[in-house]
C-alpha cells in the first residue's frame, strides 16, 4: 500500500469511534470531528468540518442524511460514505461528487461496533473502486457500479432481521402468557428458524420465475393459519399488530387468485 494517506472521520457515535479506533490500529493518521466535541486517544480533533477535509480521505458516519448534507463542501478529496439512508439520497450524493470532481464510495455497516476491524464485519459498498481504508474496518463487499445499491442491500437484509426479531418477540410474548420462559422456548426457534432457511432458495427461484405451483403449503391453508394466530394473541391479550398486518397481506394475495399457490405468491402483491 505505500505510505497511509491521512483519514478524516465525522461523527463519533458508537460507529463512528469504533471506525476512527479501528484507522489509528492500522496505522492511519486520523483526524475526527463531531458536532459534540469528542476526544479519541491517538487522534487529532478537527474544531470544524472544513478542517478535517483537509485529510486525503473523509469518512462520514453521521446520524442522518439531512445531518450530513449542510456539512459537504467541494474541498473533499475523496468522501467514503458510510452514513445510513435511502438508495435515493446515497445517488444524489454520488451526483453531488462527481459534479465537484470527488472520489465517492458509498457504503454500508453490515456489523455492531464491537465488531468493527474483525472480518465478521462486512461493509458492502457502492459506487467507486475498493477504497483502501474499507479493509481497516472488515471485509469490504462489493455490490455494484450504482451508488445506491450498498443502501439497497442494507435494508433489504435490516428487513428482514426486523421482521424475524418482531415475530420472534410476538411469539415469546404469547408463550409468556401461560409462563413458558424464552429460555426454554428458544432453542426451538434457533432450529424452526434454520430449517426455514433451507427453503429460501426454492422460493427466490418462484418470485424470479413467477412460477407458484405448489404440493406443500397453499397460500389457503396459510390464510387461515395467520387467523388463527390473531386470534389466538387476541384471546391471551396481546397486541395483534404484526400477525393482523402479515393476515391482511397475505389475504389480499388470496383474494386476488393466489388461494392455490404457494407463499412465494405474495410477492405480487408486495410489488404492486
Amino acid at each position: 500500500m505505500g505510505i497511509k494517506k491521512t483519514v478524516s472521520v465525522l461523527g463519533l457515535g458508537r460507529m463512528g469511534s469504533a471506525l476512527a479506533k479501528a484507522l489509528v490500529g492500522q496505522g492511519y493518521e486520523v483526524t475526527v470531528w463531531n458536532r459534540t466535541p469528542k476526544e479519541l486517544p491517538n487522534t487529532r480533533s478537527a474544531a470544524t468540518p472544513e478542517e478535517a477535509f483537509k485529510s486525503d480521505v473523509v469518512v462520514t458516519c453521521l446520524s442522518t442524511y439531512d445531518v450530513q448534507q449542510p456539512l459537504l463542501t467541494n474541498d473533499i478529496k475523496t468522501l467514503v460514505n458510510l452514513t445510513s439512508g435511502t438508495p435515493d439520497q446515497a445517488r444524489a450524493t454520488a451526483r453531488w461528487a462527481k459534479d465537484n470532481g470527488i472520489e465517492y464510495v458509498d457504503g454500508v455497516i453490515m456489523a455492531v461496533p464491537q465488531q468493527i476491524g474483525t472480518p465478521q464485519a462486512k461493509i458492502f459498498f457502492s459506487g467507486g473502486e475498493n477504497h483502501h481504508v474499507l479493509h481497516a474496518f472488515g471485509e469490504p463487499v462489493y455490490v455494484g457500479e450504482d451508488a445506491g445499491l450498498a443502501a439497497l442491500y442494507d435494508l433489504a437484509l435490516l428487513g428482514i432481521m426486523w421482521a424475524t426479531f418482531g415475530g420472534y418477540l410476538q411469539a415469546v410474548a404469547l408463550m409468556g402468557t401461560e409462563g413458558i420462559e424464552p429460555a426454554r422456548f428458544t432453542p426451538m426457534v434457533a432450529d424452526w428458524l434454520n430449517e426455514l432457511g433451507h427453503m429460501l432458495p426454492e422460493m427466490g427461484e418462484q418470485t424470479q420465475t413467477r412460477q407458484y405451483e405448489t404440493d406443500v403449503s397453499a397460500l389457503d391453508i396459510n390464510v387461515s393459519g395467520l387467523r388463527l394466530l390473531t386470534e389466538a394473541n387476541r384471546e391471551q391479550g396481546l397486541d395483534t399488530t404484526i400477525p393482523q398486518a402479515l393476515h391482511g397481506l397475505f389475504e389480499r394475495a388470496q383474494r386476488n387468485g393466489h388461494g392455490a399457490h404457494s407463499i412465494a405468491s405474495v410477492i405480487e402483491e408486495i410489488r404492486k
